[in-house]
């Protein structure tokens, strides 16, 4: 499975010559390629290609005369395989800008909805322009409402936009875009599971945290957040129980038992306490939600919050043991903690 996008780097000098010869034609040759005009100008001293394939591949190559960047979702030519593969922050800033600008007009052109959300469309970019995950993780928000039940594809992914425009996420962007994957196929589970640790940093932000992703500790392993205000310096874990119907376990407060209970047997335990499990139940339907929020079921581990969260921001949920965070109006608690 391919990564989310990357660049090539290449610290030679390209001519208009070599670039025909060693990368128009073979791609030609090999899936039929044309040259296309850039849509847009990158400025500066560099010289832009751009690759259209008849399967619907896209390439993007931008070269000075001393070094050159490739980016591409499609194969990529032999006279590139040995080159280094760098970040959207470790390229000049002409070159990842015009990409960018590359990559976003394609985009909305093939998927006109998503030009409604900007700063989504850049988040996810790389992967929803990526070589197999580029239809997989459209259709997800397209079609399955980014893993909100009940809910439309609009008002699924305005949620969505409208935390990511907070930017809190941007410096991370390479590593939280990614968990979205590049899978040819939607899994749903998997997918839900990666947006509920876009839930998680939502709420803690909400509540006045800091948040930093996948913070690694003495175990060999990382955890999802540290949330931290001047106060506060706390260690975050989120789970998603998958929906009652799609998984073995009769019912939904077995679900989140089992699935709480998994998490606490594995990392959990491993890193020897003190962290906060985040169970997000926002997967669940009313009647399903209802089961447990009725019953409240007990975990193994403590501390921890239960939660769903809907697409028009309200969220619900239930304490186990002493909380050290607070929450203000990020979640409405009904346990009596």
């Amino acid at each position: 499975m391919a990564r989310p996008l990357r660049f090539r780097y290449s610290p030679a000098r390209w001519s208009e010559q070599r670039v025909r010869q060693e990368i128009l034609g073979p791609l030609r040759s090999n899936i039929g390629a044309r040259a296309a005009a850039p849509r847009f100008d990158i400025g500066a001293d560099w010289e832009t290609h751009r690759f259209e394939m008849q399967n619907g591949d896209l390439a993007l190559f931008a070269r000075n005369g001393e070094e050159a960047y490739w980016m591409g979702n499609t194969e990529t030519p032999s006279s590139l395989w040995k080159t280094d593969k760098f970040g959207w922050k470790d390229v000049p800033y002409h070159v990842a800008r015009w990409n960018q600008r590359e990559l976003l007009a394609t985009l909305h052109e093939t998927d006109p909805w998503l030009a409604d959300y900007p700063y989504l469309s850049w988040f996810f970019l790389p992967v929803f322009m990526s070589k197999d995950g580029r239809d997989s993780t459209r259709a997800f928000f397209r079609e399955h409402a980014a893993g909100f039940p009940d809910a439309g594809r609009r008002e699924a992914t305005r949620y969505f936009e409208n935390f990511l425009e907070t930017g809190v996420l941007d410096d991370y962007r390479p590593t939280m875009a990614g968990k979205l994957g590049t899978s040819n196929h939607v899994d749903r589970v998997r997918m839900s599971a990666a947006m509920g640790e876009f839930i998680a940093a939502k709420i803690l932000t909400d509540a006045g945290y800091e948040v930093t992703p996948e913070i690694e500790v003495t175990t060999g392993h990382s955890l999802d957040y540290r949330a931290e205000d001047e106060e506060t310096n706390r260690l975050v874990e989120v789970t998603r129980p998958q929906p009652p119907a799609n998984r073995a376990a009769a019912g939904p407060v077995a679900a989140v038992r089992d699935t709480a209970e998994t998490k606490t047997d594995g990392q959990l335990a491993e890193h020897g306490g003190g962290a906060v499990l985040f169970v997000d139940c926002s997967s669940f339907r009313d009647d399903a939600w209802a089961a447990v929020r009725g019953e409240q079921p007990d975990l193994r581990h403590r501390p921890a919050v239960v939660y769903r969260a809907r697409p028009d921001g309200y969220v619900e949920g239930y304490r186990k043991g002493s909380v050290p965070l607070e929450f203000g109006d990020a979640i409405e608690f009904f346990d009596s903690s």
